[in-house]
């Protein structure tokens, strides 16, 4: 074969290539097209699947957000306030005591021997009761906030006034309440006197009781 032909049959194969390479982008194109014409014509399948909140329902939810204070219950959601104004946090009842059985003497003294035994040895002194232990602890709180910032320049605050307070974090009627509490005190006693010393430095103060 000459070089004549060898060079025809290249530019052969060649144009056969650009060719095919031009009507396959051409086809593309067109598939393209054809596509982006129907995804703008047919509408969205996600965007009817969305819930859409109605004017009455966000109503609904500004009306139980709006008068909304965190500081109302204190001490949880059946927090109740006793008449001397201390708050009172939920505690399981306690167990009654267990009756206390004396044994019986297994025979009985006769009168000259129990006399006998008193001349003998005095009395012994009857032990004092001891004290009943405080069931509660007592915090003072000064302040609940919605936003942690608030809580932690409420604790600055009562710093600059010499009060070392705590940042305590509950979950209450579905949102976080960041409560600022200084405590626990053992007494009843220490903890108003703490809530007298806070009130003077010009700051809100609430007694709350726990149960130990």
């Amino acid at each position: 074969m000459s070089s004549a032909s060898k060079s025809a049959g290249n530019k052969s194969q060649k144009g056969g290539f650009v060719l095919g390479l031009i009507v396959g982008l051409l086809v593309g194109l067109a598939v393209a097209l054809g596509v982006a014409l129907y995804i703008t014509k047919s509408p969205f399948p996600f965007m009817n699947k969305v819930p859409q909140r109605t004017a009455e329902q966000d109503a609904q939810e500004a009306e139980r957000n709006k008068n909304w204070d965190p500081n109302a219950p204190l001490a949880g959601k059946s927090a109740a306030r006793s008449a001397s104004g201390v708050v009172v946090a939920p505690v399981a009842s306690a167990p009654a005591p267990a009756p206390v059985v004396t044994a019986a003497p297994a025979v009985q003294a006769s009168a000259p021997t129990r006399a006998a035994a008193k001349a003998e040895a005095p009395a012994a002194a009857t032990p004092a009761a001891p004290a009943a232990a405080e069931a509660y602890s007592y915090f003072v709180q000064a302040g609940a906030f919605t936003r942690p910032e608030e809580a932690e320049t409420q604790k600055a605050k009562l710093a600059i006034q010499g009060f070392t307070a705590k940042v305590m974090e509950r979950e209450q009627n579905g949102r976080t309440v960041f409560r600022v509490r200084l405590g626990p005190m053992d007494t009843r006693d220490a903890a108003e006197d703490l809530q007298r010393k806070i009130e003077g430095a010009g700051f809100e103060a609430n007694l709350v009781r726990v149960q130990r």
